[in-house]
């Protein structure tokens, strides 16, 4: 049955492989490796135009290692999970200091890189050296799950032990990256969450789930806890024309990413004491809380916010980075230069909005 699989698999791609940039206009292992990181908990239609604008911008690996940090935060907007832009940087130092700037082709040396676990170490070894290694993304996990119908956990430490045994196990000598990309595409094109379309399946004569009628109930996943909400604020702190910008440590979640200061509402608190009380912490200063300028929702991997941004002005002190990592006055129209999370970008956006009809004195003054 494992020679079956490759054979019918092998040639549905054939003929029914997409076509990825990373694929076709960049098949080397710096461009696998930077499409599977961005890759990681993104989809594919996103990662399109920010893999075509990083290449452009690091075109190679040692144009990534010797850019500024910022440089590559920015280029990296949007796609969110900072660490794996951070990680992406340092290892490719790494490999300047280490490999000669020739990314490793073993999987035990990749490991060994900030930001490269077990799956990513499978799919570039695999795909961009040809090594005989399996690979398990979220659309592998999946297949294999339907394929073989798996009834644990298949997040759990047994399931993924097993899934990595199964992926093994039907893995073609060499013809390893050719059948990691099949699943995948197979995955994300025909074996999708809901719905699957076993009718166009290359595999669906070999499919226990299918022949049990429960593929829809595979891959079997226990259910998440649910994620906390936090209240959180943010000051707009206006003098001059300019607002402050603080700068959020190197290590953390957002790291060194830039923001408007503020903070999480602790219980008993109104949010203009929350905001006092953050910006006195986190600045050194005490402030005016003046009108509100927006409410913003997110959701983190872990948790939920829900931000409300104040325009806020000096009463006394001088602003210092007691907990940031720095600070800076900015135009409206220079915030567009500084790397943010998804929602400081959009009050920055709502900025330079108002600031074609007056700054924030005009917004405080309502």
């Amino acid at each position: 049955m494992t020679a079956e699989i490759s054979i019918r698999l092998l040639a549905w791609y054939a003929s029914n492989a997409r076509a990825l940039p990373w694929r076709v206009a960049h098949p080397d292992p710096y461009a696998v490796w930077v499409s599977e990181i961005m890759l990681q908990q993104t989809r594919v239609e996103t990662v399109g135009p920010y893999f075509a604008r990083w290449m452009a911008r690091f075109s190679n690996i040692e144009a990534l290692a010797a850019a500024p940090l910022q440089d590559v935060l920015a280029a990296w907007e949007g796609l969110g999970y900072y660490s794996r832009a951070r990680n992406l940087q340092r290892a490719a130092q790494l490999v300047v200091e280490r490999h000669g700037g020739r990314l490793p082709a073993n999987v035990a040396h990749l490991r060994q890189l900030p930001g490269i676990g077990r799956y990513t170490a499978g799919a570039i070894a695999s795909i961009a050296f040809g090594q005989d290694e399996p690979a398990l993304d979220g659309n592998i996990r999946r297949v294999l799950a339907r394929l073989f119908n798996l009834t644990e956990d298949a997040r759990s430490p047994q399931g993924l032990r097993r899934l990595w045994e199964l992926a093994a196990l039907i893995l073609p000598p060499g013809r390893a990256g050719d059948h990691n990309q099949a699943l995948m595409d197979l995955g994300s094109l025909i074996c999708t969450p809901r719905a699957p379309l076993c009718h166009a399946c290359p595999l669906a004569e070999l499919c226990q789930a299918r022949a049990l009628g429960v593929q829809a109930q595979r891959p079997v996943l226990a259910a998440k806890p649910a994620s906390p909400h936090y209240t959180v604020t943010a000051a707009v702190i206006q003098r001059g024309g300019q607002v402050l910008l603080a700068q959020r440590p190197q290590n953390g979640l957002l790291g060194g990413l830039w923001e408007f200061p503020g903070g999480k509402q602790q219980d008993g608190e109104d949010l203009p004491a929350c905001l006092r009380r953050e910006i006195d912490e986190e600045l050194g200063v005490a402030i005016e809380v003046g009108p509100e300028l927006g409410v913003y929702r997110h959701a983190f991997t872990h948790f939920r916010i829900t931000l409300h941004a104040f325009c806020c002005q000096l009463l006394a002190g001088q602003p210092r980075p007691i907990q940031a990592a720095d600070i800076r006055w900015v135009t409206p129209v220079d915030l567009e230069t500084y790397p943010m999370g998804k929602v400081d970008r959009q009050i920055a956006k709502k900025l330079l909005l108002e600031a074609k009809d007056g700054s924030c004195d005009r917004l405080f003054d309502r």
